[in-house]
């Protein structure tokens, strides 16, 4: 498995995609002016209290307030509150908590309006990007994440990531980490911190300590609303929580991003500095590495998976949708629990890459083809349990309803990816909208595909002359139709139709 990286600068963004096998994961885009990322940290005023909700309203330099419920404050927010208070009116002349007293905890079931009055000035962190008529998603349990830990203020608790299964591992990153975190800083210990070395961990450490010390300085005389630090740009933290010796290659077309990420490369793992590369050429870098076409094949709300299996995928405003259809894939061989069993495997893999892909969040609900039997419920339940199993997002997976749907909960962060893969009608002037012209191949393809069980050596085809020439085209061996005929094992001919326009076919079977 061989992770690739292709980054496409912009004039208005930065378009992330993360390729597995050279299958498209995860797309990220991100604005140029993007002031409100997870991870950011901002200095915000408290400008109304709702009791009601147990909730404040803080002004963080957004257009539409942000949202701080009481059980994001953290214990410690009254350590935070303080320090925010003493900071800004310079009276801390350093980043050290080594001297600095604690506060009492909150109460876990306590009211905001006990601890927040309007007016407060706080250190907080935006959880939630921006979505729809909403403001960001606060909360004031900082943290300062870096590659192999994550640093939290106010806290000397140090845990270790669940995922570290072995106890040896487990009980020497904590003495270790312990001799080394400073003072009144809580620990984090990722899981790719096993098997490293006490100066690789203690360099992570003393690269998170200088943040802490750079917001501590920019704290100073600072008004709300300011932003104090921004966290990592998109690329640099999918590189920080995914490098690992599975990248094969990053590829950008920008200087100054390549060479940014070769530094950061050079903090991080200096012996894969040499992955990053500069696109170069006159082929669009998302042409030349087939993630255009990918694109255009996966938003859609439409999305065949394969042998005319496709999954509709519909948006509302409080739960996204998922039906899963066979179409026409039918084994003669199996019997229909088994062919729905087989169609919904499929579709649970493809489901898992699309909640990633799209970042869908929220409830999600899948209606799968109707199984009868329990054990293959069950194995349809996992084998999606599975599937999921690499997403870094937070999720929830149900077992199947007496009707036959799961439901999934993922964590939203930020908006859902939504892109608009039809075109215009080349017949009408643009009054119409067809689908995207790069998928008409692999629509012939799949087409071709749920033919083939039909006992038919000799298939024809009908297109537009353009569309016939290009399939036709190339010396006998090498063209597309003589790679259909050694796929189906059947004769193709195909033939141009100036009856028909340049996206319409026709498929006989003689």
């Amino acid at each position: 498995m061989k992770f690739d990286l292709i980054i496409d600068s912009r004039s208005s963004e930065v378009v992330i995609a993360l390729l597995r096998d050279g299958q498209l994961i995860e797309l990220h885009k991100q604005k140029h002016d993007n002031n409100f990322s997870v991870g950011d940290i901002y200095l915000g005023k408290i400008k109304k209290v709702v009791p009601g909700l147990n909730a404040a309203f803080v002004n963080v330099g957004y257009e539409r307030d942000g949202f701080l419920h009481y059980l994001d404050l953290g214990m410690q927010v009254n350590t935070l509150k303080k320090y925010t208070e003493k900071t800004i009116g310079e009276k801390l002349n350093t980043a050290s908590l080594k001297n600095f007293k604690n506060e009492k905890g909150i109460d876990k079931d306590g009211k905001i309006a006990d601890t927040l009055k309007s007016g407060d000035h706080l250190l907080l962190q935006i959880s939630k990007e921006p979505i729809s008529t909403k403001g960001p998603r606060l909360t004031a349990e900082l943290s300062l994440a870096g590659r192999y830990m994550v640093l939290t203020p106010f806290s000397d608790k140090v845990s270790v990531s669940q995922k570290i299964a072995k106890n040896e591992e487990k009980n020497r990153l904590k003495k270790l980490i312990r001799s080394i975190k400073p003072h009144g800083f809580g620990v984090i210990i990722r899981t790719v911190a096993t098997g490293k070395k006490v100066a690789e961990l203690d360099q992570d450490l003393k690269n998170l300590y200088k943040k802490w010390q750079l917001i501590s300085k920019k704290l100073k005389g600072a008004k709300a609303p300011k932003k104090i630090l921004g966290e990592l740009n998109r690329s640099s933290t999918i590189l920080r929580d995914l490098l690992d010796a599975k990248f094969n290659n990053i590829v950008v077309n920008n200087n100054e991003i390549a060479q940014e990420l070769k530094d950061y490369l050079a903090r991080i793992s200096p012996t894969q500095e040499k992955i990053v590369k500069l696109h170069k050429g006159e082929t669009p870098i998302f042409q030349k590495y087939n993630v255009t076409k990918q694109i255009k094949g996966a938003f859609g709300k439409n999305v065949t998976i394969k042998n005319g299996t496709y999954l509709v995928i519909e948006h509302t405003e409080a739960l996204h949708v998922i039906d899963v259809n066979s179409g026409k894939k039918v084994d003669a061989k199996k019997d229909q629990e088994e062919n729905a069993l087989e169609v919904n495997i499929e579709a649970a893999k493809e489901i898992a890459r699309q909640l990633r892909l799209r970042d869908m969040g929220g409830i999600i609900v899948v209606d799968f083809i109707d199984l009868k039997l329990e054990k293959n419920r069950k194995l349809l339940f996992e084998s999606l349990k599975q599937a999921m199993s690499d997403d870094k997002a937070k999720h929830n997976i149900l077992p199947p309803t007496k009707f036959g749907l799961i439901q999934i909960t993922r964590q939203r962060v930020r908006p859902a990816l939504t892109i608009d893969t039809l075109e215009n009608c080349p017949m009408c002037s643009g009054g119409g909208k067809i689908d995207s012209s790069l998928l008409l191949i692999d629509q012939i393809e799949n087409k071709l595909a749920n033919l083939t069980v039909i006992k038919s050596n000799k298939i024809k085809i009908a297109t537009h002359p353009f569309v016939a020439s290009y399939i036709n085209q190339g010396w006998f061996f090498s063209s597309i139709r003589y790679k259909w005929e050694k796929k189906f094992n059947k004769t193709i001919k195909v033939v141009g139709d100036d009856r028909l326009h340049l996206l319409q076919y026709s498929i006989v079977k003689k």
